[in-house]
């Protein structure tokens, strides 16, 4: 556990994390404006309000790291050895409905590995967090450790753009396979927050395609869950960020061999 000036980098992370939850809880519901990024794609100023308070721990508690914002981009030196990784509102298509389901994600990758991370739920107060070895739930009722389960069945895929291994595996087609239905059952929250309810017990797995390496959105949920214990590997069970990319993060080895066969059956 790395720890600079008296905190630790897990906690900085909570506490950042923490920061910009309250942001999107304070503007939630609110008339927020739009600033289109790609087609389909915006932010709100939630979304920018929200990483500048994230931003702003971040740099007063370790103002030589780098850090790459999902609205403010990099800074700091490109081949930096401590890198940032924020995603201030993960869900904002649902945030901009009013629906809750949303999360806030810090990382920090040091030397290529993911050494602290949180992802924070602005309307729960809930915060999941890491130090790399260590996965815990933090409430106003205090802490626990995390752990995973597939009793649920429920297993969250990731249905949103871009898909690179297709025509070779379409998401939307994992759900309509027989051996899904007879097994799981689907859910769409369309916020990496699920990510982290795998490590916490509350899904089965997350299944989703995509480039993954540093990613804002995905790093602190698959630390959590390697953290927890969890099965967690590329899309055709590679190690995270090798061959095809993609990921099946699972409760245990049985759930994760049964998702893997059936991502592999798209194949043929």
């Amino acid at each position: 556990m790395t720890i600079i000036n008296g905190e630790s980098d897990a906690r900085l992370a909570v506490t950042a994390a923490r920061a910009g939850a309250a942001v999107v809880r304070d503007l939630y519901g609110g008339r927020l404006a739009r600033y289109e990024k790609m087609a389909g794609d915006f932010a709100t100023e939630a979304d920018l309000a929200a990483e500048r308070a994230i931003l702003d721990v971040l740099r007063a508690a370790r103002p030589d790291d780098a850090v790459t914002g999902e609205e403010s981009g990099r800074s700091g030196a490109a081949e930096a050895h401590r890198r940032w990784l924020v995603d201030p509102l993960c869900g904002t298509l649902n945030y901009a409905v009013s629906s809750m389901l949303v999360g806030v994600n810090v990382a920090l990758r040091a030397d290529g590995e993911v050494t602290a991370a949180a992802t924070a739920d602005p309307f729960s107060g809930e915060v999941f967090w890491t130090d790399g070895t260590r996965a815990r739930l933090s409430t106003d009722r205090g802490e626990e450790e995390l752990a995973p389960s597939a009793a649920s069945a429920l297993v969250d895929v990731n249905l949103d753009p871009p898909f690179p291994n297709a025509p070779g595996f379409r998401a939307a087609l994992l759900l309509a396979d027989p051996g899904f239905a007879e097994r799981f059952r689907p859910r769409v929250i369309s916020s990496t927050l699920a990510v982290a309810w795998v490590a916490a017990g509350r899904r089965a797995a997350y299944v989703t395609d995509g480039h993954l390496a540093d990613s804002v959105h995905f790093a602190a949920g698959i630390a959590l869950c390697r953290a927890a214990g969890c099965t967690v590997t590329g899309l055709y069970g590679e190690p995270v960020h090798t061959g095809a990319g993609g990921l099946v993060a699972a409760a245990d080895p049985a759930t994760h061999a049964v998702l893997l066969e059936l991502v592999r059956r798209q194949r043929g």
